[in-house]
């Protein structure tokens, strides 16, 4: 089969990205497993936040806004946010932490500080004697990431683009002018190749001839337990530890809770480790009147960083028709409107649109000619 470009991953990254290629291109978007955003994007519970993440992160975030509260009609019948706001809070030993965090030129105007109490009225369950101090971001939002992953997958296939799962890519070279890639029982060829296959995407640029970019799959796990006995929790906010130690939040009617880990790990399907759920639940125990007796779910998935923990967007200085779109980390569904629409005009050859230029995103940031200098 051939296309003009041939996407590798069919996560939030590569879904969105191939979806606005489709529209002026032939693209074929390839899949290892046997459904899309397996690995990562599946086992995502994202927040819309826009103070989370370095500058690049936050410009990107910002870009992504409109799109993400105002869907276009034709992308999604549902809204893909819902109201929820983030909780930051801090012991006495963390309070200078906090307050430099709130110091900051873009957390101040979109933050305040709160008493004790309050934080308390927002989140019952938190221990009056470790919080010290707490700061609130009120615009942040759950965001439905499978109602995201879908609209991208379905404006793809209305734009004729098609996908292929259950078909890892087994190899990869360039001859003639063109890109010939083994995936599964398939051959496929294509002018241009997309890497979007997180955190496989190193493994795939040494199967094309490429040099690595150095990325780091790391594991992050995740459990759901009861709600507190009693209480009505759907209004509580988004709680997180000023250190990224633990977090906690709603998530339909019980209680998800992470320890907040980044564990380097080998790309796989990720499993939990008994280790960091025990640490999730001591931590959030010391942290709240809560008394964790047994989990409802427990998973486990990963978030691939770059050296500097910006994503890495571009085409290969050593292969000008090897396009990198990898290194999202955590912040892969936050951004992925803005980042798609960034990396399909620089697949295009097109002009960085305005409204992500006004953000201030820098292309030079996510180039991966920076590692290559470095």
């Amino acid at each position: 089969m051939n296309a003009d470009i041939l996407v590798i991953g069919a996560g939030i990254a590569g879904a969105s990205v191939a979806a606005h290629l489709a529209e002026t291109r032939s693209v074929i978007m390839v899949e290892g497993e046997g459904r899309p955003g397996f690995h990562s994007t599946g086992r995502s519970a994202a927040l819309f936040t826009e103070i989370y993440g370095n500058a690049t992160i936050r410009a990107l975030t910002r870009a992504s806004r409109k799109f993400l509260f105002e869907p276009p009609a034709e992308f999604t019948e549902a809204p893909l946010t819902r109201p929820r706001g983030c909780l930051y809070i801090a012991t006495a030993a963390q309070q200078a932490a906090i307050s430099s965090f709130h110091a900051l030129s873009d957390v101040a105007p979109a933050t305040r500080m709160l008493e004790v109490d309050e934080a308390h009225e927002l989140c019952p369950i938190l221990r009056r004697d470790y919080v010290a101090a707490a700061l609130l971001e009120p615009d942040c939002a759950d965001i439905d990431v499978h109602g995201l992953h879908q609209g991208y997958l379905r404006a793809f296939k209305r734009r004729d683009g098609r996908l292929i799962t259950n078909s890892p890519v087994h190899s990869l070279a360039y001859a003639n002018g063109r890109w010939e890639a083994g995936a599964g029982s398939e051959n496929l060829t294509a002018s241009l190749i997309v890497n979007a296959a997180g955190a496989w995407a190193d493994e795939l640029a040494e199967m094309a001839g490429i040099a690595r970019i150095g990325l780091t799959p790391c594991r992050r796990t995740a459990m759901l337990i009861d709600a507190p006995p009693g209480m009505s929790i759907n209004a509580w906010p988004f709680v997180n530890d000023i250190d990224e130690k633990f977090y906690f939040r709603p998530d339909a009617g019980s209680l998800f809770l992470s320890p907040a880990d980044e564990t380097p790990t080998a790309p796989a399907d990720a499993q939990p480790e008994e280790w960091d759920i025990a640490a999730a639940v001591d931590r959030i125990e010391q942290a709240t009147t809560l008394e964790v007796r047994r989990l409802k779910a427990k998973w486990a998935g990963l978030r691939t960083f770059t050296p500097d923990r910006t994503p890495v967007v571009g085409f290969s200085a050593a292969a000008p028709t090897f396009f990198w779109l990898a290194g999202q980390g955590g912040y892969g569904i936050q951004t992925a409107p803005a980042l798609s629409r960034a990396a399909a005009a620089l697949v295009l050859g097109s002009a960085l649109p305005a409204d992500l230029a006004a953000q201030g995103l820098d292309l030079a940031a996510l180039s991966p000619q920076r590692f290559a200098a470095g």
